[in-house]
C-alpha cells in the first residue's frame, strides 16, 4: 500500500489517498491513542469513492472515532472498463428511458461487479489491517448491498454491517443473505423509486442474522434522513468497539 496524498480536514480528520497495485482508495482516521476499529465503506456499484454522500458519510464515522476506507473497484469510478461493461451499463440506461424491464440486465451486469470487486476488498483489508493506526474489527457499511452480502459470507473478519437497500441485488446475494449471520442495520426508503418496497422486505426477511434491525423512512432513493448516520454510529459502538 502507498499513500499518495493527505490532507488534515476541519473536522480533525485526516483523509489519505492511497494505491495498492491498480486499486486506488481513501482511508479516513484520527488521531487515536489506540488502534480505531475499521469500516469498510462502499458505494453502488459503478459510483466513484469520491462521491459526495460517501465521503460525508466517511468523514462523519471517522470522526466518531472509527478507521474509514473504500476503493474504486474495477469498472467503477474512474477505473477503466471493459466494452463489455460500456455495453451493459448502455443497454441498461436504454431501457430505464424506455420504461422496459431492467432486472436481467441487472443479473447480468452487477453480478460480474460483485464478483471481481470481492477479492480486491479483500486485498485492500489485508493490507489496512497491517496499518499499525487500525486494529479491528471491521465492519462493512454502504449502499452496495450485493458486495456487502457476499463479503459477509466470505469474509469471517467482518463482525457487522449496515446495509441500505436501494440498489438491486442479484438473485445470488438474494441466496446468500440467508448465510449472513452477523449483526445488521438495514436502511430502507420507503417510497424509493428504483427499488420495489416488497423485495427489500423480502431480502430483510431472508437475512439469517438473529440481530438485525429495520429502520423505513418516507422518501425516495435519496432522502435518507441525516440522524440515520447517528443511529449507524450507535450501532457501531455496540458491535465493533
Amino acid at each position: 500500500m502507498r499513500f499518495t496524498s493527505e490532507a488534515r480536514l476541519d473536522d480533525g480528520v485526516l483523509e489519505r489517498e492511497f494505491t495498492l497495485g491498480e486499486i486506488p482508495g481513501t482511508l479516513w482516521t484520527t488521531e487515536s491513542s489506540a488502534p480505531a476499529p475499521l469500516i469498510l465503506m462502499a458505494h453502488n456499484n459503478g459510483l466513484p469513492k469520491a462521491e459526495p454522500r460517501l465521503v460525508a458519510r466517511a468523514r462523519y464515522t471517522a470522526a466518531h472515532g472509527y478507521a474509514v476506507a473504500t476503493i474504486d473497484a474495477a469498472g467503477c469510478g474512474d477505473r477503466p472498463r471493459s466494452a463489455a461493461d460500456e455495453q451493459a451499463r448502455a443497454d441498461l440506461r436504454r431501457a430505464m428511458q424506455a420504461g422496459e424491464p431492467v432486472d436481467e440486465l441487472f443479473e447480468s451486469f452487477i453480478g460480474p461487479l460483485v464478483e471481481n470487486a470481492v477479492p480486491e476488498w479483500q486485498t485492500t483489508l489485508d493490507a489496512l489491517l497491517e496499518l499499525p493506526e487500525i486494529g479491528g474489527p471491521v465492519g462493512y457499511s454502504g449502499g452496495w448491498t450485493a458486495l456487502g452480502i457476499r463479503l459477509a459470507v466470505v469474509e469471517p473478519r467482518i463482525a457487522a454491517a449496515g446495509f441500505f437497500a436501494g440498489g438491486y441485488v442479484p438473485r445470488a446475494q438474494r441466496e446468500e443473505a440467508r448465510q449472513v449471520t452477523i449483526p445488521l442495520l438495514f436502511l430502507l426508503q420507503w417510497d424509493d423509486e428504483g427499488n420495489p418496497r416488497q423485495r427489500a422486505l423480502d431480502l430483510f426477511d431472508a437475512f439469517g442474522s438473529k440481530e438485525k434491525t429495520l429502520h423505513a423512512n418516507m422518501g425516495g432513493h435519496t432522502g435518507t434522513p441525516w440522524f440515520e448516520a447517528e443511529d449507524g454510529i450507535r450501532f457501531c459502538d455496540r458491535h465493533l468497539k
